[in-house]
């Protein structure tokens, strides 16, 4: 089921202007403070009416302002996960969880609760308070009260944002499983290229109000359209595949990608057959044009550079096919040209294996 949203907004100085087309699994709103993406999500979810536009899932058009169309967000069944979980703090959790569902028709009630509480993980908070739970224990909670009201579409607004790394690493699993279990189209706002990169399908790069570019994770995220010289010093590149082998003694586990070649990955608690999503920081990736030796690094990759970009600062971008998949490499443009890194050259790509994410 398609996802249509064209909007146009001015909230004093600032101007929204933005459209995309999203066909399911995880689109992720990706941009800085301030580019949009909040304002963005809030008219999907009908919290905010646009000066113009339409918004329309599949053929139930909820937004049209041109026929005077405007469905309030109680009707549109959609799940909304805020930054702060929000939790009824006189509710147990048990009764948070099921608050949603008290909205909902009968007929429109498609989540089974014990299915939830498990994939989330929170049989053993069903009876404690709010106050008593950790942030990432909240978050969950929250989670589940929007998957019980059988959303149709479910938006989350940096709902990691508030959270320490150690909570953010807790729940990065639930909301994978959530994405690979439950089959509901979610929009998933962040300004976190990590979080990005592991869970979204598609990205929509936002700056100043406007979209700067849509497409797969990897390719939005390789570096040279990111809007920000931050962003692009963390760039790279997404890959998929399965777990092939894992090593205990030496705590690695030789990934197969899509494309054909194989990648050690430290310290991965995965097993044979798993299939998995690899993040390879663009800035840990080095280029030779002829194999190396001696090294300690574990991954080298023959390849063949298929484009070279400008990168600001006085770097480049490099996109590599190895196989059948793309690794980016981001290098100084000194280092391009002492290397005379032109596209159609064999080179190899050597990859740091304590970077890999």
């Amino acid at each position: 089921m398609s996802l249509v949203v064209e909007a146009k907004h001015r909230l004093g100085d600032f101007s929204l202007d933005a459209a995309f087309t999203s066909n399911g699994g995880v689109t992720a709103l990706f941009g800085r403070s301030g580019s949009g993406k909040t304002s963005l999500i809030r008219i999907i979810a009908g919290l905010t009416r646009p000066g113009s536009g339409r918004v329309a899932l599949g053929d139930d058009v909820l937004v049209d302002t041109a026929r005077g169309i405007f469905v309030p967000p109680h009707r549109r069944r959609f799940g909304y996960v805020f930054q702060e979980a929000r939790l009824f703090p006189h509710l147990t959790v048990r009764q948070n969880l099921h608050y949603g569902r008290w909205f909902s028709p009968k007929a429109t009630r498609t989540e089974n609760p014990d299915r939830v509480i498990d994939l989330l993980g929170i049989g053993n908070l069903l009876d404690r308070q709010p106050a008593n739970l950790s942030g990432g224990e909240k978050q969950r909670v929250a989670i589940g009260r929007a998957l019980l009201a059988s959303p149709r579409l479910l938006l989350m607004d940096e709902p990691l944002a508030a959270l320490d790394e150690e909570r953010k690493a807790e729940i990065l699993p639930y909301l994978e499983r959530l994405r690979d279990e439950m089959g509901i189209p979610i929009v998933y706002v962040s300004h976190s290229i990590a979080e990005v990169a592991r869970l979204a399908d598609r990205v929509v790069l936002m700056a100043d109000g406007r979209i700067e570019a849509i497409g797969p994770a990897s390719d939005v995220l390789g570096g040279p359209k990111l809007a920000s010289s931050l962003d692009r010093r963390e760039a790279g590149s997404v890959l998929s595949g399965h777990v092939e082998t894992r090593d205990a003694a030496h705590g690695l586990a030789t990934i197969r990608l899509d494309g054909g070649a194989a990648i050690l990955v430290p310290g991965a608690a995965v097993a044979p057959g798993e299939t998995v999503r690899l993040r390879i920081p663009a800035r840990d990736v080095m280029v030779a044009t002829i194999r190396p030796e001696g090294l300690s690094a574990l991954n080298i990759l023959e390849g063949t550079v298929e484009a070279v970009e400008p990168d600001g600062e006085g770097m480049a971008s490099l996109r590599i096919a190895c196989g059948g998949d793309h690794v980016r490499a981001r290098i100084t443009a000194l280092s391009v040209e002492r290397l005379g890194l032109t596209p159609g050259l064999p080179v190899h790509a050597v990859i740091k294996t304590v970077a890999l994410e």
